[in-house]
Parts: structure tokens; sequence; C-alpha cells
């Protein structure tokens, strides 16, 4: 069983992860304030660069939750 209270306070509640979240959040609604997403639309704001702190207007794209929630796997992961 998770113990979520323990990750909070490993990972999740360190500064350095409190600014990344807040900073996507802005994203986030930054985009909301343009229309361009809404809530409930099933979509998240990507970051193009993948640095959740660069929220320049060129940098940030809506994708749905299925292919931002993932990373590419390794190609050679089940050649051996």
């Amino acid at each position: 069983m998770r113990n979520y209270k323990n990750e909070y306070a490993k990972y999740q509640g360190s500064p350095a992860q409190k600014k990344k979240r807040a900073s996507r959040n802005a994203a986030r609604n930054t985009l909301k304030k343009a229309g361009i997403v809404k809530k409930g639309d099933g979509k998240d704001v990507n970051h193009r660069n993948g640095n959740p702190m660069d929220n320049r207007a060129k940098n940030l794209q809506v994708t749905t939750k299925r292919a931002n929630r993932s990373f590419p796997r390794n190609s050679r992961a089940g050649k051996r």
C-alpha cells in the first residue's frame, strides 16, 4: 500500500517540486485565460522542451492526457 504522506514528505513537498508544480499550474491557467483549454476537456498542457519552468507561449502546446502522461520507451528494450 502506498504511503502518500511519506511520498509528499520525501518528494512532492520539496521546494523544487513545489515550484515546478506551481509553474505547471500557471501554464494551464495561462491557456485557460486565452480560452484554449477549459475544465473537464480531457486535455493537458505540454511543455515542448520538457522544462516545466519554461512557460513561454512558444513552448506550450495542448495534448491529450494519454499522449502527455507517457514517455517514449527505449526502442531497444525488447530486442535482446
